[in-house]
């Protein structure tokens, strides 16, 4: 009996597509990774700065910025923009050291599971596009494990603006000028990012969120 022969997947298909030579371009090979803390702890050394110094320029406790180096503590997002302002440092070199020099037409596709994870106490991140520095947006993915208000050391706020979508679950948008908001699946919210704001599930399982913020990645 004859095999029918199986069409191959489009990503296939687009894998083994030509592409004429006019329109290829050089791609700089990925470095290698290392956590965000070692990093952290790489620019300030490359600087020639202390940890005193760099409490100084950011703002960041100088205890917690030894145990983010040491990798004993995740930054918020609030720290990590705190940080990354105050020793003039784009977010996305803390997640990953591939760049796209060009200065239009740039794209980036992250495959599910392939962005760089961040967990924090309240929220876990993983950051998308990581491949592209210096852009206007930060897009990630996130879990929102917070149950509760209860959850934050308080409000959290920082440069910029915010929109979220429900992928899974329910959460709850807590923001300082507002009554809480609950969103469900398909539901989504733009605010201010310097209004006070948390967020919170109310699934029993953690509520997915696709979150797009400005103000953090690409630095003046």
């Amino acid at each position: 009996m004859k095999k029918s022969a199986t069409r191959p997947s489009l990503r296939e298909t687009a894998a083994t597509e030509s592409v004429p030579a006019r329109f290829s371009a050089d791609v700089a090979p990925a470095e290698g990774d290392d956590d965000l803390g070692h990093r952290l702890k790489r620019v300030r050394i490359d600087k020639g700065w202390t940890l005193k110094e760099v409490s100084e320029r950011t703002g960041v406790a100088r205890s917690t910025l030894s145990k983010i180096e040491n990798g004993q503590m995740s930054p918020t997002y609030d720290v990590l923009q705190k940080i990354t302002r105050g020793v003039d440092l784009d977010i996305v070199e803390l997640f990953d050291q591939r760049r796209q020099n060009a200065p239009f037409g740039r794209r980036s596709v992250t495959r599910k599971g392939e962005g760089k994870p961040h967990p924090t106490d309240t929220y876990d991140y993983e950051v998308l596009a990581t491949d592209l520095s210096q852009k206007h947006i930060l897009p990630f993915k996130a879990r929102i494990r917070a149950r509760s208000l209860d959850d934050f050391p308080g409000w959290v706020r920082h440069e910029g603006e915010e929109f979220l979508c429900v992928l899974s679950g329910t959460i709850r948008v807590f923001t300082e000028f507002y009554a809480p908001v609950t969103l469900e699946v398909g539901d989504s919210t733009y605010f201010d990012s310097n209004m006070g704001h948390a967020i919170v599930s109310l699934s029993k399982e953690d509520a997915e969120v696709i979150w797009i913020c400005t103000g953090i990645s690409a630095l003046s």
